[in-house]
C-alpha cells in the first residue's frame, strides 16, 4: 500500500546499559520510536533512556505496566495522576493514559485532569478533574496521552471528543477482537 508501518521496540531491561544497547539497536534498524515500561524499569532508568532518546532523535513511548498495583489500591496506593506527573518529570514523549471508553475505562473528568497535566504547560486548580492546585510546568516538555486498550473504530467519535486531536490512539486487540475485525 505504500503506507509506512511502525513498531515500538521495547528497550526495558534489567539495567541501563542494556536499555541503551536496545535503543541503539532500534535506531540502527531505522525505528523512530522505542518503548519503555517506566514503572517496572524505574525512574532513574527512564530518565537515562529519555536523555539518550532525545539526544539521538528517537521518540520514547512509555508503557505503564504494573500501574494497577500502585494506583488501584484505595488504602495504600497512589493515584495515576501522581504517576503521570512523575513521568513528565522523568521524561517521555507518549504515555498510556487510559481510554474512558474501551476496556481501560476510567472516570472521564479525572482522566482528562491528568491528561491536562501531561499535555498542558499550565493547569488551573480543578478538584472535579483531580487537579488540587494550579500547576505551572514552565518549559518542561509535555507528554502525549495514548488511548489504548480494547478500542475499535466505533469508539472514534468518543475518543476524538474526549482527547481532541493532540493524542495517540492505538487500535490493536480491540479491533481484531471486534466481530468485523479489520476487514475492509
Amino acid at each position: 500500500t505504500g503506507e509506512i508501518k511502525g513498531h515500538y521496540l521495547n528497550a526495558t531491561a534489567g539495567h541501563c546499559d542494556e536499555m541503551i544497547k536496545r535503543a541503539q539497536c532500534a535506531k540502527e534498524l531505522g525505528m523512530p520510536i522505542v518503548m519503555h515500561d517506566y514503572l517496572t524499569g524505574g525512574f532513574t532508568a527512564n530518565t537515562s533512556l529519555a536523555h539518550y532518546c532525545r539526544d539521538h532523535s528517537l521518540l520514547l513511548h512509555i508503557h505503564r505496566a504494573m500501574h494497577a498495583v500502585l494506583d488501584r489500591q484505595k488504602i495504600h496506593g497512589m493515584h495515576f495522576r501522581v504517576l503521570a506527573k512523575a513521568l513528565r518529570l522523568s521524561g517521555g514523549d507518549h504515555l498510556h493514559s487510559g481510554t474512558v471508553v474501551g476496556k481501560l475505562e476510567g472516570e472521564r473528568e479525572v482522566t482528562l485532569g491528568f491528561v491536562d497535566l501531561m499535555r498542558d504547560n499550565f493547569s488551573e486548580k480543578d478538584r472535579q478533574r483531580g487537579i488540587y492546585f494550579t500547576q505551572d510546568w514552565v518549559s518542561l516538555p509535555g507528554v502525549i496521552p495514548v488511548a489504548s486498550g480494547g478500542i475499535h473504530v466505533w469508539h472514534m467519535p468518543a475518543l476524538v471528543e474526549i482527547f481532541g486531536d493532540d493524542a495517540c490512539l492505538q487500535f490493536g486487540g480491540g479491533t481484531l477482537g471486534h466481530p468485523w475485525g479489520n476487514a475492509p
